[in-house]
């Protein structure tokens, strides 16, 4: 019989065996700052326009050359509980506003860092919370008085690539006044009389060869693909789009058919074409000149399509198929049946084109309202062209942001330089013990112009002090001049560097939330994972014979 251990008294006592339990302020609040700290380390560096580039290998072994947070922390699948919630605040703000990811890994950490200090002061957990959550409020309180301009009239290309070029500058240093006009274009040729603009109606198409400034914007829509038929190219065109294989009819139930002779065999097959020819035409006659299709081509179909002068193209993702339907507003036919005139899409014209070494189907619209535009974007590898298809990505949500909340705060560290300021001199008028923590909570804001100056290589107390002097004298607008050798600072608004209001909003109230649910953990407590023994992870080729 098996000797009975005992079990440690206290917690352990209560768990299965395998479980860890970390509790208090050493164990597991302190663990969980650390995490979090170094998180917001690793993106910290990839902030703002110098920031450096990350070099990411997925499970799949996919690399990515990026600094583009979102996709960084996406692909690195973190684990630790309290990290993930800071990664979950960043994933909302990607939904919420699509750009400032990076601001509220930083923003967060900073808060948990300084959060630290106060805790080994002797503060109690709740009295940091407190602070937090009162600074926060106050924080979104300011925050509309710091607003120093809006955008005016989003269907002015011109005005517009003003607005994007600081979201694209952080993604695409250098490229940003190229960049900014192109995605300028596309926006505000598909932007609804409404003004609910559906970032999906942005397609990006990425053709590798020449270099980024050969990038180009079509009205309509572009695919990697060569056309099936002999037919390249059809203008005015009436596309019938079919979500099956264009291919004859297959029935429903199993048969058989009994075939005596050579004459018979002949017959059933004539038969089988004189069908397909049948099906092809009816199609031709009901005025379609494009047929798109879903599934594979048959020979005998393609055939008869080049007789009737038809010109055929195969898209295999359903996504696409529906994107094109909703491009040339046609409706997709599960069978092979005629199209009638209100199922049929309409395009000015549909064309095989060639870009670089690569054969494209373009879709084009010739007026400039089309509901869907495509930005083809050129690249000497595939990593850059994934690079600028997410600046693409981040300003045409900084364009969706500008359609629902016009407003603008100025950039470059200058809206948190004067948060800083605003809401230390609040903390001075709190009794409490809490204002320690709401001192705190401005000084996290420094660490936004402290990582654009840092990446840049100037000292940050040089440029913290410089911009703090200027905004006590109510220069409210002056941030960080990236461009300049050394340390200097100038007007944002004069210089056209603007962060959206709605970004600075959600990046503060979604930061301060991940915060202070960090905190508010003061257990951990970890069952033993399900589950029988790992795979082993030796040798691959179980079954080779194995003649040493």
């Amino acid at each position: 019989m098996a000797l009975h251990v005992p079990k440690a008294p206290g917690f352990a006592q209560m768990l299965k065996e395998g479980a860890k339990h970390y509790s208090g302020l050493e164990e597991a609040v302190f663990r969980n700052i650390q995490a979090c700290k170094e998180l917001a380390q690793t993106t910290r560096t990839a902030y703002g326009p110098n920031g450096m580039n990350k070099m990411v290998i997925n499970h799949l072994e996919k690399l990515f050359v990026t600094n583009d947070a979102a996709t960084i922390i996406r692909e690195l699948e973190v684990q630790h509980p309290a990290a993930k919630m800071v990664v979950m605040a960043s994933h909302m703000q990607e939904q919420e506003v699509g750009d400032g990811t990076n601001f509220v890994l930083v923003f967060a950490g900073a808060l948990l860092e300084l959060a630290e200090e106060l805790l080994r002061m002797g503060l109690s957990v709740s009295e940091v919370i407190e602070g937090y959550g009162k600074a926060c409020k106050k924080a979104l309180e300011i925050l509309p008085d710091l607003v120093c301009s809006s955008a005016k009239n989003l269907r002015d290309v011109d005005e517009v690539a003003s607005l994007l070029q600081t979201s694209i500058m952080s993604k695409q240093y250098g490229n940003e006044l190229f960049l900014s006009k192109l995605i300028a274009q596309a926006c505000v040729s598909i932007l609804p009389e409404s003004g609910h603009f559906n970032v999906d109606n942005i397609r990006v198409c990425k053709i590798l060869g020449s270099g980024i400034c050969a990038s180009s914007v079509l009205h309509g829509m572009v695919f990697k693909k060569e056309a099936e038929g002999d037919v390249t190219f059809v203008k005015d065109a009436k596309i019938a789009v079919y979500s099956c294989p264009f291919d004859g009819m297959i029935t429903e139930t199993k048969g058989t058919v009994l075939i005596n002779s050579a004459q018979e065999l002949m017959n059933f097959s004539k038969g089988e074409d004189n069908l397909m020819e049948e099906q092809v035409k009816a199609i031709a006659d009901a005025g379609a000149t494009v047929i798109v299709t879903g599934g594979k081509v048959a020979d005998m179909a393609l055939h008869y399509a080049n007789k009737y002068n038809l010109m055929v193209i195969r898209l295999n993702s359903k996504w696409d198929l529906r994107r094109l339907c909703k491009t040339v507003c046609a409706t997709a036919l599960p069978r092979m049946t005629p199209p009638t005139a209100e199922e049929m899409g309409h395009c000015d014209s549909v064309y095989l084109s060639e870009v670089g070494d690569t054969q494209v189907v373009v879709f084009k619209h010739e007026k400039e309202d089309g509901a869907i535009a495509t930005v083809v974007i050129r690249g000497s590898t595939d990593n850059l062209m994934d690079d600028v298809e997410r600046a693409v990505d981040d300003a045409v949500n900084t364009f969706k942001v500008l359609t629902r909340d016009k407003r603008l705060v100025p950039g470059g560290g200058a809206t948190e330089i004067e948060l800083a300021k605003q809401i230390t001199s609040y903390g001075e008028t709190c009794p409490g013990l809490d204002q320690y923590a709401i001192k705190k909570f401005a000084e996290a804001f420094e660490s936004i112009p402290r990582a654009l100056a840092e990446n840049s290589g100037v000292k940050a107390n040089e440029i913290l002090s410089k911009l703090y002097a200027m905004h006590q004298e109510g220069n409210n607008n002056v941030g960080f001049d990236i461009e300049a050798e050394s340390a200097a600072v100038k007007d944002m608004l004069e210089s056209n560097i603007f962060d959206t209001y709605l970004m600075k909003y959600w990046g503060i109230k979604l930061a301060t939330n991940a915060a202070i649910t960090v905190l508010r953990v003061d257990q951990i407590i970890m069952a033993k994972p399900a589950g029988g023994p790992k795979a082993p992870t030796g040798k691959k080729d179980w079954d080779d014979d194995q003649n040493d």
